[in-house]
């Protein structure tokens, strides 16, 4: 390995672990936490077990879309979904969740119809969104290829 590949690695390596070993902000998270605590419900595998929209989007979206869906950027950009007008159009969150796009991966295959409708009508209600009519279990399975 040349000199130049093996500083890389090393740069690349030190800047990983101090992104790793930086303190939390403990203040901006400690509401979510202790919601996800005292939810008991942590999945542990494949599929994700949380059943209703705010501990799928504490446990699942907030580590990209951040505590106040705000959205971050760094290593990749997440988008903010705050008064998001995109998610008026129920189907398009929908596909968005089921297929994700650009760096959101998607959740297909690890969540069930009604977790995805749980956190679509979550995030269509909350943060700033005030879409109410709300997503179906059978709307999302028609939407599944």
């Amino acid at each position: 390995m040349t000199r130049a590949r093996t500083n890389a690695r090393l740069h690349a390596t030190l800047a990983t672990l101090a992104v790793l070993l930086l303190p939390r902000p403990q203040a901006l998270h400690a509401e979510d936490d202790a919601a996800a605590r005292n939810s008991g419900t942590f999945s542990s595998g494949y599929r994700f077990v949380e059943m209703s929209g705010e501990e799928l989007y504490v446990n699942v979206c907030r580590g990209c879309h951040m505590a106040d869906a705000m959205g971050a950027t760094g290593a990749g950009g997440y988008p903010s979904l705050t008064s998001d007008r995109n998610l008026e159009a129920a189907g398009y969150a929908i596909d968005l969740v089921l297929y994700g796009r650009g760096a959101m991966p998607s959740f297909a295959n690890m969540m069930s119809d009604d977790q995805i409708a749980a956190v679509v009508n979550y995030l269509r209600t909350h943060f700033g969104n005030d879409y109410h009519d709300a997503v179906t279990p059978q709307e999302v399975h028609a939407v599944r290829r």
